[in-house]
């Protein structure tokens, strides 16, 4: 798995988490969505998320762009 994959399966999970704790536990749970989609926006202009530092400890190699063809 890589880098990507991982923080986008993090993050998914993070919002299916969020959205059941709003609607069985409490309303105030949906800022938790919030501040996840505020952390997906902000990491796709600056390819920085503390999420993706973790990864990399845990041994998560960075994606491979495809060559192109010419």
């Amino acid at each position: 798995m890589t880098i990507e994959r991982a923080l986008r399966a993090l993050a998914g999970f993070m919002v299916l988490l969020s959205i059941a704790l709003t609607v069985w536990v409490d309303p105030r749970f949906v800022w938790l969505t919030a501040f996840v989609g505020a952390n997906l926006f902000q990491s796709a202009f600056t390819n920085s998320c503390p999420a993706m530092a973790i990864f990399r400890m845990f041994g998560l190699r960075p994606c491979v762009p495809a060559p192109e063809n010419k």
